[in-house]
């Protein structure tokens, strides 16, 4: 799978990720059929912030963390985006994470 299809699937599960959720780089490389490329996800997720379409700000690490934040343009815009959202974060960090995690459905192999 090249780069390009690899982040174009990418782009096509984060645009599934409902209003008031997150989900994770390593939920979206699962459910691609790619569950140890988590790390390829986040890459594919730096650069879809020129993609208006993709909500690149509801994808954090397993932790809840904020971890693609500097991607983003101003200090705490991926942060306000989830709060307008309804998204609970403090210190860079999601609070409820069980209760605001999507999980993509996918190919799960």
């Amino acid at each position: 799978m090249s780069d390009a299809s690899f982040f174009e699937k990418v782009y096509e599960v984060a645009k599934q990720i409902p209003y008031g959720k997150v989900t994770t780089y390593g939920a979206i490389a699962k459910a691609i059929g790619a569950k140890k490329s988590a790390r390829m996800v986040g890459y594919a997720m730096n650069g879809a912030s020129e993609k208006e379409e993709v909500p690149a700000h509801r994808v954090v690490n397993r932790k809840g963390l904020l971890t693609g934040k500097h991607h983003f343009q101003g200090t705490n815009l991926m942060q306000q985006l989830l709060e307008s959202e309804g998204v609970v974060v403090k210190n860079n960090q999601v609070q409820n994470l069980e209760q605001v995690l999507w999980e993509p459905k996918g190919d799960e192999s």
